[in-house]
């Protein structure tokens, strides 16, 4: 079974024991999530797509920590002039895992 949810209107497609990572920093705290706002929800036979979500459907995870993806270099550079700037980025994204999806 698999369903596609949306969390700050980015959607992401997943099954249980799948991680993904989130852009939203949560509280230390939190140790589970529960996502509501599942638009589809799909596995060995039909599909059930909600208008606009599928009613009473959940996805539950548990919140695995906080994690920086891969560094990302941007160049500044000026011909002729000698201006050259290097700057690195590293985005800080929530890993989660995937423990049900309840419809």
């Amino acid at each position: 079974m698999y369903a596609i949810i949306d969390h700050n209107s980015k959607q992401y497609k997943v099954t249980a024991g799948d991680k993904i990572r989130l852009d939203t920093p949560f509280d230390e705290n939190v140790k589970t999530i529960t996502f509501d706002r599942v638009l589809l929800v799909g596995g060995d036979g039909d599909a059930t797509i909600g208008e606009p979500v599928v009613a009473g459907a959940k996805v539950e995870a548990e919140v695995l920590g906080e994690v920086s993806g891969k560094k990302l270099v941007t160049v500044k550079y000026a011909r002729r002039k000698g201006y050259h700037k290097k700057k690195g980025h590293r985005q800080h994204f929530t890993e989660v895992k995937i423990t049900a999806i309840n419809v």
